[in-house]
């Protein structure tokens, strides 16, 4: 027969096209086939196993398909003997070269030595190492540190021949027979073999005679007898190996409360004990195991652990290991038009794989006869034709009859698992004519718990003084819990694992569900802080939900640099810069903005990869709880987020000292700012940002826009109730326009209605809460005592509730107590200057150890221009006020702290930078 040849684009070489016998079955064998096919060979001939319980193997379906000559002997030989029509038949297709990608039947040598070329088999180990037909379990019952495959000359059945090609893989420490076979020797295999050939075909291939040195001949390693743990008198690594090497086929089990349990998914646990978790007595084990939220721990004879992700039950159901002794009601699904599609292709593919024609709920996936290869087939089935859902191994084993596996495949669709539902003892009110829900306990790991004291506190209504609910009120020993959780999660869960895109979606969605709840969001804000539901809606929850779209955005864009350096002449260097995140991060809020305060810091702490254990103010935690309801609908892997109620001074200092804190944001007072800072560097040196107090200057010339500035310095000062950081807390009027101003004034804030924070008209609520408000009375004092006059209000209001006059005072000085110190209430300031000295009012407005905010008002730009320049402050407003925006840093100088909020620059307070530097030759390359 004349040879056909061609030449191959890479190495520009001729090969001879050839006619291969494909002797096997599987999926293996099939991408072996199309590879071959690829490369131009004919494929003569077929040579698969019987169909078994009627389900015809894959690679005799694509023959059957592509009109090979397909054959399905039961047998080669018999006593020993070829059997002669089966070898007859065998010649008849003529084959140059036989190909055994994954074969499980014994081929005489007749057929391996009938080709002009000869055969050359796979085999899933470094051979002589590991002979046999359980080569990879045994690769890890041995504990080997590499594994790989060969292709060898095809002898007698022994795994003797001698060796065309080997390629070799490092075994990562918690690989399985899965997870090793996916990653490596399937497509490193398909690859080996289909270049295997080409040597071949070049006449380049070589035979290297296998060593006597090394060699084992490993027994078949399928009985479900043999894998039972007899004794736990084993070290982590020895007990770690057998579970693995076991895997899915036949499965290490033991007896636990009299049934057999089968053990899957093994790692090393390489982590802290964890602190929450349930024991279970297993006979022999030097201590119960625990199961907690991401599996089973197994404890070894060295004080090892050892984790375990999936079970199998004596009845065969298959549950995640953390559900270990759990009763499980499952919600029945309702699906959508779209899924229901899925479901429909869901049950074709198992047709096509069981090669049946009907699929009951009850139709078991192994029971049907499919085995581990269908496995790999059906999770690139359903990823490629239901619209990319995305499935591992184990999520096949985990629901093996139709009903589970489509119930598994449609939750994952969604995102999640109902299982993960978040659930909670729900405080249930009717108000704002709404029905509104939220959690009361401390949210940790996304679970709503207790705190571990079981103590509470009262959350109080400051419109009414009415108790709204009891809250849980954590201890340093919940802090302890949560920043372990945090940390398990940015070092060993999905969310460190997870791309930037992905935390980017769940930011989104996020976002979406706090839109979707802004109306409840806004109620609960405004009877827990006071705040006017009207604001609350815009700007307590609007900002919020910014921030977090805001910073979702910038999640994929967090990049470093590279940087030219001089090069280690005759070599040369590059060097680069990587952006990381910090690792568990602390935060602790205020209580004039709870949401919004969180989202500005929590949304750039997050897209930057962190995670985080924030505290709310003890006095307005009820937004902060439900947010973080909406996180586990979002999506949020466990540990992620974790909100801890209660004391500042307990909370807070044990979260400002604990040494597995890395960075810690704050907002709230410069005294509260200066001891956190002392205990940061005490503890563990961990970075902070601090946005503290606040006397922000407003500085009104006489040729501004009056009614405009009387009508932007009233919310200057009043906007929130005054509790507001960047409040003006000193205004100073040019004294041409002095009297005209604060009669304007007297007259703008007499307009504003106050009253009821759920009524729609109203302009100005309850200030936030009963502490507060005896300050500011006695701020009052203060100021009519040093002879400030009080033109307007400061009268606590006669009705239910912590309501409070709007006041004005005037004639300040700069040595007066109300003209340096912060009010962080509805409490304006002013005084007099002249306008005439520009660099006088400058000097005055900066005489304060604060530099939040100021502002300016004057048509003369170059005049605003120049004090813009000179006035220290973060923040610089011109002819308006309390314009802020998600895209615009935010924070302040000297003691108002320092740090960002908001902006590009808010991601760099929770981001750490690496510099690398790398040194490589130069070579010429001759082309």
């Amino acid at each position: 027969m004349e040879k056909l040849t061609t030449v191959h684009p890479l190495n520009n070489i001729a090969y001879e096209k050839l006619r291969v016998a494909i002797i096997g079955q599987s999926i293996f064998a099939v991408e072996v086939y199309k590879a071959l096919v690829a490369d131009g060979h004919t494929i003569a001939g077929v040579f698969t196993i019987p169909d078994k319980n009627g389900k015809v193997d894959p690679l005799a379906q694509l023959a059957e398909k592509d009109g090979v000559p397909l054959f399905k002997f039961k047998a080669w030989r018999q006593k020993g003997v070829a059997i002669p029509e089966v070898v007859e038949q065998y010649r008849q297709t003529k084959p140059d070269l036989n190909i055994l990608p994954y074969c499980s039947q014994f081929i005489p040598m007749d057929i391996i030595e009938h080709p002009r070329l000869h055969s050359i088999i796979y085999h899933p180990s470094l051979l002589p190492r590991h002979r046999g037909a359980s080569a990879i379990n045994w690769t890890l019952l041995c504990g080997d540190k590499k594994a790989g495959f060969s292709i060898f000359w095809a002898d007698d059945g022994l795994d003797t021949g001698d060796i065309l090609m080997m390629r070799e893989c490092f075994v990562k420490p918690d690989d399985n027979v899965d997870s090793l076979y996916n990653r490596f020797m399937f497509p490193e295999g398909i690859k080996a073999m289909r270049e295997s050939v080409m040597l071949i075909a070049q006449g380049r291939a070589p035979r290297i005679k296998q060593p006597k040195e090394g060699a084992t001949y490993d027994a078949m390693f399928q009985k479900k007898a043999v894998a039972e743990i007899t004794s736990w008198d084993k070290s982590t690594l020895e007990l770690h190996n057998w579970i693995r090497g076991c895997d899915h086929n036949p499965g290490a089990w033991c007896k636990i409360n009299g049934q057999m349990v089968t053990f899957y998914g093994s790692s090393v646990w390489r982590r802290a004990r964890p602190i929450k978790c349930r024991k279970v007595e297993i006979a022999g084990m030097k201590e119960p195991a625990l199961v907690h939220s991401d599996g089973m721990i197994l404890f070894a004879n060295d004080g090892g652990m050892i984790n375990i992700r999936s079970l199998e039950l004596e009845t065969g159901k298959m549950i995640k290991a953390s559900k270990f002794g759990q009763e499980e009601e499952e919600e029945e699904l309702i699906f959508t038009a779209d899924e229901e599609t899925i479901v429909e292709s869901l049950k074709g593919i198992w047709k096509s794989i069981l090669q049946t024609d009907t699929i009951e709920d009850e139709t078991d996936f192994f029971k049907s006869g499919a085995g581990s290869m269908d496995v790999t087939r059906l999770v690139e089935e359903v990823k490629d034709k239901c619209g990319g859902l995305t499935l591992t191994t184990e999520d096949v084993y985990m629901g093996t009859t139709f009903q589970e596996f489509v119930r598994n495949c449609i939750l994952k669709s969604r995102g999640g698992d109902t299982s993960d539902e978040v659930k909670y003892d729900p405080v249930n009110l009717r108000v704002n004519n709404m029905d509104v829900c939220f959690p009361h306990q401390l949210f940790i790991n996304n679970e709503f718990v207790d705190s571990v004291s079981g103590r509470a506190y009262a959350t109080i209504n400051p419109s009414d003084e009415s108790v709204i609910c009891s809250i849980a009120k954590a201890s340093k020993e919940d802090v302890d819990v949560a920043v372990h959780c945090a940390g398990e999660a940015f070092s060993h869960g999905e969310w460190g694992k997870m791309s930037a895109r992905d935390r980017a979606r769940l930011m989104y969605k996020l976002a979406d569900l706090m839109e979707e709840h802004k109306e409840e969001l806004a109620t609960i804000e405004s009877i827990d802080s006071g705040a006017v539901y009207t604001l609350a809606l815009k700007t307590h929850i609007g900002m919020s939900i910014d921030a977090f779209r805001y910073f979702a955005g910038w999640c994929d864009k967090i990049q470093g640099q590279t940087i030219p350096i001089s090069h280690a002449r005759p070599n040369r260097n590059l060097s680069y810069t990587v952006k990381e995140p910090i690792g568990v991060c602390g935060i602790v809020t205020p209580w004039n903005y709870p949401l919004m305060m969180l989202a500005w810091k929590m949304s750039a702490c997050l897209a930057a990869g962190n995670t985080v254990v924030l505290k709310p103010a003890q006095v307005t935690p009820l937004t902060a709880l439900k947010f973080a309801e909406l996180v586990v609908k979002a999506g949020f892997p466990p540990g992620v987020i974790n909100i801890l109620t209660g004391s500042g001074a307990e909370i807070g200092a044990a979260l400002t000292g604990h040494p597995d804190i890395r960075k810690l944001g704050f907002t709230g007072s410069t005294e509260v700012g200066q001891e956190i800072m002392r205990c940061c560097a005490m503890s563990n040196l961990k970075k902070c940002s601090l946005e503290l107090g606040g006397k922000s200057p407003l500085i009104i010339f006489a040729d501004c826009d009056l009614d405009r500035a009387v009508k932007q310095a009233s919310g200057a000062v009043f906007f929130n109730k005054g509790e507001n950081c960047i409040a003006a807390g000193r205004i100073f009027v040019a004294d041409s326009i002095h009297d005209e101003f604060v009669n304007r004034m007297i007259a703008e804030v007499g307009k504003m209605k106050i009253g009821d924070p759920l009524d729609r008209a109203t302009a100005h609520g309850p200030q936030n809460h009963k502490a507060h408000f005896d300050k500011l009375l006695e701020y009052l004092e203060i100021g009519e005592k040093e002879g400030a006059t009080l033109v307007y209000g400061g009268k606590r209001l006669d009705r239910k509730g912590l309501f409070l006059e709007p006041a004005i005072f005037t004639d300040v000085t700069d040595s007066m107590y109300v003209a340096q110190e912060e009010s962080f209430g509805p409490i304006m300031v002013i005084s007099k200057f002249d306008d005439m000295d520009v660099a006088d009012v400058i000097h005055r407005a900066n005489r304060t150890e604060f530099g939040l905010a100021s502002g300016i008002f004057t048509k003369d730009i170059n005049k605003a221009m120049h004090i813009a320049d000179r006035l220290e402050a973060g923040t610089v407003f011109v002819n308006t006020y309390n314009k802020t925006d998600v895209a615009v840093p935010f924070g302040g100088f000297k003691q108002s702290g320092f740090g960002k909020d908001l902006g590009e620059e808010a991601l760099h307070e929770w981001l750490k930078i690496k510099a690398v530097t790398v040194e490589y030759e130069t070579c010429d390359f001759d082309y």
